[in-house]
């Protein structure tokens, strides 16, 4: 090899580093997942509803397949939440169990860090649930209050709602709703509270009377953020999922995961 082609080829090598690094960078940016923390800070130590590795095993198992999710108990600051897209809250626990430590409850603190967070791009999902489930409301409902929304102490059991087709994000898909309490809706709010999904009387409940007009499923968009409030916790269960069922309530041929993946890319801000 000559001088000159042993020049140009050096010459050239920056250029090919530069070229693959450029591809390596874009492969990891197409590959990236949005973050999906499901954090059990307000579940009470001991409470073994909705646990990752118990009844919300399988829901989280199959989400990994389009987020990144993450469990912790840790408090939910800004530090805390950082690289987070989407927080989940699940029945928060109103008291303590056995002989462990009474449960934090929502807090103005927790409502400043989640609201700034939210307002700041980030997606927040609160589930709650029927009554006898150590479901704390009154001090959790002042964090979805800031976006026009609140849970309710009224119920509707469980049904099988077949969702109109014209509904945003989730139309024609087939929920199976295992009992909870209503979402209320402020609609003058800034964040723009709106129902996803009402509640429709003419499916009746498979078993039991309670059949409350009004919305099961919630949502609101403050500042660059979303929100999702949700009355149940149990639907994403495994039992829900298998369609074993819950109780004595099996509702089968239903797409409850199909519905909180895209509950979950919407409220990170997916199409």
């Amino acid at each position: 090899m000559n001088l000159a082609c042993h020049v140009r080829k050096m010459l050239l090598v920056p250029f090919m580093l530069a070229a693959v690094g450029a591809h390596v960078k874009l492969f990891a940016a197409e590959t990236s997942k949005p973050v999906l923390l499901y954090s059990r800070y307000f579940n009470a130590a001991g409470e073994t509803r909705y646990l990752p590795d118990g009844t919300f095993k399988d829901v989280l198992t199959r989400l990994r397949e389009h987020f990144d999710v993450r469990v912790n108990t840790l408090p939910l600051t800004r530090e805390n939440l950082s690289g987070v897209n989407v927080a989940l809250i699940a029945n928060p626990s109103d008291n303590a169990v056995g002989t462990n430590p009474p449960p934090p409850h929502v807090s103005p603190r927790d409502i400043d860090a989640l609201t700034r967070f939210v307002e700041a791009g980030g997606g927040l999902i609160v589930m709650g649930n029927q009554e006898n489930h150590n479901l704390e409301v009154e001090d959790l409902n002042k964090l979805p209050t800031r976006f026009g929304l609140s849970f309710t102490n009224l119920y509707t059991d469980a049904k099988k709602l077949v969702l109109p087709k014209e509904t945003p994000v989730l139309g024609g898909l087939r929920w199976a709703y295992y009992t909870g309490n209503l979402v209320e809706i402020a609609p003058a709010h800034p964040p723009k509270p709106r129902a996803l999904v009402n509640n429709d009387l003419s499916q009746k409940p498979l078993k039991g009377t309670r059949d409350q007009k009004g919305a099961l499923l919630a949502i609101a968009e403050p500042g660059r953020g979303r929100v999702a409030v949700v009355t149940d916790s149990g639907w994403i269960s495994n039992d829900a999922l298998s369609g074993k069922g819950i109780g004595d309530v099996a509702i089968h041929d239903h797409d409850n995961f199909e519905i909180f993946r895209r509950l979950v890319a919407w409220a990170a801000g997916q199409k």
